[in-house]
């Protein structure tokens, strides 16, 4: 019987891996689904809610952004890999920590006086908004 396994890994350790029944994923592209024996493919994974499917129930990762890759594993398995920059598991959210960063950057960029020197800053910002605002989404659903 084919099974899949799937590893979610960032550059500092894997986050989880096991065996699933399926994987679910947003790239540039649109949402996708990952079963076994599923064909090979490489792709990007999109800032969103990543959720994997066990025997024992669904398991939700916020990644914000990276890559995957769907391919054979060990004899009969495929094997679906995301790799994240940054990645953590939606129960361990602290939601008031993502709140606060939320207001700082909110108010870094309305802050933002928009001259040739703020650039870097104003884009540090953005990402920290859209970082925050994922912990928030992620851990309301």
């Amino acid at each position: 019987m084919a099974t899949l396994k799937v590893e979610i890994v960032t550059p500092e350790a894997p986050l989880w891996v096991g065996e699933a029944t399926a994987l679910v994923a947003r790239s540039s592209e649109g949402w996708f689904t990952v079963l076994p024996e599923h064909m090979e493919m490489v792709g990007d994974v999109v800032a969103s809610v990543v959720r994997v499917g066990t025997t024992e129930g669904e398991i939700a990762i916020a990644v914000h952004g990276g890559f995957f890759q769907v391919g054979p594993g060990d004899e009969g398995e495929t094997l679906a890999t995301v790799l994240a920059g940054i990645a953590e598991n939606v129960e361990e959210i602290d939601v008031a920590r993502a709140q606060t960063a939320k207001e700082s950057a909110e108010a870094a960029i309305a802050g933002d006086n928009h001259n040739e020197h703020d650039t870097a800053t104003s884009l540090m910002a953005k990402a920290a908004l859209d970082r925050a605002e994922l912990r928030l989404s992620a851990a309301r659903s």
